[in-house]
């Protein structure tokens, strides 16, 4: 029989009192030395010889991804998007660049990964965040997750895969709106295989680590063991999926505008008022691009999702047609003002051209994504 080894658990240890207790690290007791954000701790890898748990440990900037990797109450708040808005202030646009093609990569592996594994969205899980554990084979989530993709409040779009993982659901609300999901969401949209109560993901880990087979019918009957049985609250999004249907299906930004603002008019809709809110602090390019990418993903699998994902934050970072990142990321990050200045400033203002500009592959000294998909899935 097969020994477990391939087991990646991508989680963090809940060590911030104000929002979650501690608990045992999977394989591991609990680390209660002072925690940093150096290169050497910001994932920790554990584990015996059956298998390994990668804890992500960034505490202090909840977890954000670098190339060096986070840990506390987020399993991960995504890119290190403040990191990369100095980057390109500095002129260092091809370390970005680099940072990009690491992630996609990583995503891409984890995508085709032979081996089972398991990632705990036990916290904060946004933008990048799911990119690095929603490909993979289970996805467990408790009552501590929040999902959401916030990109175009920052003048970014939704990738490292979320217009392959958000094409195949009500996407286009998730991704233009940064909408938040909590677990019992996640489980019903199909983002996530399992739930469990965060009091009990000690057990799971503790049953995990003493797995002799890397069987995904064990692991699952294993998940499946320590699960919990839910229901959405009254004010889930899956209650409305028939008005997401309804106004979200339309062609264009402006069309889901006018149908969002009908349905608001016709029925006093809190949440239809809501989601406009949420679109109309967005930036208008960046929702161009977002329905345009989510809606191109419908069609194709993973690694030409992150193809494309990767062609288009590279043509946003390096301002081909407007500087919405940096200033979204100064707006809500750094000066945190809350106030972007959006160019283009309206819908009306954003032309088709724009939005091929950034679709376009890159300039003749740039080099696109290459994934390995020959190795990875020679049946292709």
């Amino acid at each position: 029989m097969q020994r477990f080894k391939g087991v990646l658990q991508l989680k963090h240890s809940l060590q911030s009192p104000a929002f979650l207790s501690r608990y045992r690290t999977f394989l591991a007791q609990p680390n209660y030395l002072p925690q940093d954000d150096t290169a050497q701790t910001q994932v920790l890898v554990e584990g015996r010889a059956n298998s390994r748990a990668a804890i992500l440990n960034r505490q202090s900037s909840l977890n954000a991804i670098n190339t060096s990797m986070g840990n506390g109450r987020a399993f991960c708040s995504g890119a290190d998007v403040v990191s990369l808005y100095q980057l390109i202030n500095d002129g260092k646009v091809d370390e970005c660049k680099n940072f990009l093609d690491t992630l996609y990569r990583f995503v891409y592996l984890l995508g085709t990964y032979a081996k089972p594994h398991v990632a705990i969205l036990d916290g904060i899980t946004m933008g990048a965040g799911g990119g690095i554990s929603l490909p993979g084979m289970f996805k467990l989530v408790t009552d501590k997750t929040v999902f959401s993709h916030p990109e175009t409040q920052l003048g970014f779009h939704p990738d490292a895969g979320a217009s392959y993982y958000l094409s195949r659901l009500p996407g286009e609300y998730l991704a233009l709106t940064g909408d938040k999901l909590n677990g019992v969401d996640m489980i019903g949209t199909g983002l996530a295989t399992h739930y469990c109560l965060s009091a009990r993901l000690p057990l799971v880990e503790e049953r995990l680590g003493k797995l002799i087979t890397d069987l995904p019918s064990v692991i699952e009957s294993s998940l499946a063991q320590y699960g919990d049985i839910v229901y959405p609250e009254n004010t889930s999004v899956i209650y409305k999926i028939q008005t997401i249907d309804k106004c979200f299906s339309h062609d264009t930004v402006e069309e889901i505008f006018d149908a969002l603002e009908k349905e608001a008019a016709d029925t006093s809709s809190e949440w239809c008022i809501s989601t406009l809110k949420k679109l109309k602090e967005a930036s208008p390019l960046s929702l161009k691009i977002t329905l345009r990418s989510i809606r191109d993903g419908r069609f194709q699998p993973l690694d030409k999702c992150l193809a494309r994902e990767y062609r288009i934050s590279s043509n946003c970072i390096s301002q081909r047609v407007s500087n919405d990142f940096c200033e979204g990321v100064r707006a809500r990050l750094v000066d945190k003002d809350f106030a972007p200045k959006w160019d283009p400033p309206t819908l009306e203002d954003v032309s088709k051209e724009m939005v091929d500009t950034i679709f376009s592959p890159l300039g003749e000294f740039e080099s696109e994504l290459e994934l390995p998909t020959t190795l990875r899935e020679p049946d292709l």
